[in-house]
């Protein structure tokens, strides 16, 4: 982080309320100005959840599993 950031957070902290509540609001304009923040999808949000649900089933190739299929891919 850049040093002048840091500077700045430690101020922030002694900002009123009111203040600190400015200031995230103009970093919630800012990141949806630019484009910062990744909002899903709900084909996206499936995906999340189909991924996370298999590994909480343990249903992931292996690392050998994986290694075999770029190896014989790469060929």
């Amino acid at each position: 982080m850049k040093p002048e950031l840091e500077l700045l957070l430690d101020r922030v902290a002694a900002w009123p309320s009111a203040a600190q509540q400015d200031l995230l609001n103009s970093i919630a304009e800012i990141e949806s100005r630019h484009d910062l923040v990744y909002r899903l999808s709900d084909g996206d949000r499936i995906a999340v959840e189909r991924g996370l649900a298999d590994l909480r089933e343990s249903r992931l190739a292996s690392d050998e599993t994986v290694a075999a299929l770029f190896n014989r891919f790469r060929a």
